[in-house]
């Protein structure tokens, strides 16, 4: 199963008016992440960033002014998307925004049903919050010491580990659907269960003759009273 956790910042709330500036995402599967990330930051096309934008992102006009238009990137990232299921926290702003971009230059939109939503996620497994993306680093241990503002790609890479903990843990990642004895069941929510299968043929005894030998000779050694002799039979 190929999923892709994304991020965007944008200069702005209002997906309609305001634009995206930065894209970063990271490629997990099986809910292992394979080192596959996309990043990049766009130019808002003469839309200002908001200085409260400005304040939570701090990237600025300047930074943004010899960075591709939006429709220049579409298309590497449609294939970089292509066929996975995208995860985001807080979703629907996210893809507000990206179909808000993709309808600008005339591509076809992201379907909902692609979208996981980790904040939802985490409204139901942890219903007394807090669920901010900070928040849910600290409630699993994960190091985000090095975000001291939002960033499109480091956000994603934190998503990645707070979505592994929220849909069961490390467990989940360590590839147990790989194997041809396990089986996976998804929910609608992404939620995933694993039946493992009993071994198809028992592993070959690591007992030697020679062990073998020595431990019954241990046995006639220890006498008819010992413990031994009497689980022998």
């Amino acid at each position: 199963m190929r999923e892709i956790v994304f991020d965007t910042e944008t200069t702005g709330l209002d997906s309609r008016a305001d634009r995206i500036i930065e894209i970063g995402g990271v490629e997990l599967v099986n809910r292992f992440p394979t080192g596959r990330s996309f990043h990049v930051f766009i130019n808002p096309q003469g839309r200002e960033v908001h200085p409260e934008a400005l304040a939570v992102h701090g990237i600025s006009n300047a930074d943004l002014a010899d960075k591709p238009f939006f429709d220049a990137i579409a298309a590497e990232f449609l294939e970089f998307i292509d066929g996975a299921r995208l995860i985001a926290h807080n979703a629907h702003f996210d893809l507000g925004f990206i179909n808000a971009e993709f309808e600008r230059c005339g591509h076809p939109l992201i379907e909902t049903h692609r979208i996981v939503d980790t904040l939802a996620i985490a409204k139901r497994k942890h219903p007394m919050g807090p669920n901010s993306l900070d928040a849910l680093c600290r409630r699993y241990g994960i190091d985000n010491s090095h975000r001291s503002k939002h960033g499109a790609l480091l956000d994603s890479e934190l998503l990645a580990e707070v979505y592994i903990e929220l849909i069961g843990g490390k467990q989940a990642a360590l590839g147990l659907e790989v194997a041809v004895a396990a089986t996976r069941q998804e929910s609608a929510d992404g939620e995933t269960a694993f039946v493992i299968a009993g071994r198809p043929a028992p592993l070959p005894p690591r007992l030697t003759e020679a062990d073998l030998a020595a431990h019954a000779a241990l046995v006639v050694a220890l006498g008819d009273d010992s413990v031994w002799a009497k689980i022998a039979g």
